[in-house]
């Protein structure tokens, strides 16, 4: 009924960069990799990204799940899901399928929801100033109805 916390098991952690590691330049990897210390350069992976609380990572990341405690400065893109814990600080664009914050994240930046195809390649949708992102944003359309409604009646026009 409940779902679990979800918890990292270090056994399918495959690369783990420890608190007291600085690396610079681009990591690359087909599993999941934990990062405790800095990285100047963009992280790729197949599995998932774990940024600790004292992490820093000043680069681009693309993943399936990422979890972030630390602070990131670059854009992101992941198919699965980007959490942010309580203790986070994202400064950049993300790209997502969903997108969980904790109360007390700092997030600046812009996020575009994504759906995947089946091989969980994102597919992202054009961008169009009329609609927003997507041909049939139906939000979009359904705010602008609340704000023209409100217009109406501020101004003393009511309409039947």
């Amino acid at each position: 009924m409940f779902k679990q916390k979800e918890s990292i098991n270090p056994e399918k952690v495959d690369t783990i960069v420890g608190a007291n590691t600085t690396i610079e330049g681009n990591i690359e990897s087909q599993g999941t990799i934990r990062i405790e210390g800095r990285v100047k350069g963009d992280i790729t992976v197949n599995g998932d990204i774990f940024v600790g609380v004292n992490a820093l990572i000043k680069g681009n990341l693309n993943a399936n799940n990422i979890h972030l405690a630390g602070t990131i400065e670059g854009n992101v893109l992941s198919t699965g899901v980007f959490k942010m814990l309580s203790s986070a600080k994202m400064f950049g664009d993300v790209k997502v399928k969903s997108f969980v914050a904790d109360e007390g994240g700092l997030f600046q930046g812009k996020c575009i929801m994504v759906e995947t195809d089946e091989n969980d390649k994102p597919i992202i949708p054009a961008y169009s100033k009329k609609n927003g992102f997507g041909k049939d944003n139906k939000k979009n359309s359904v705010l602008e109805e609340v704000f023209e409604e409100k217009e109406k009646t501020s101004s003393g026009i009511i309409e039947d």
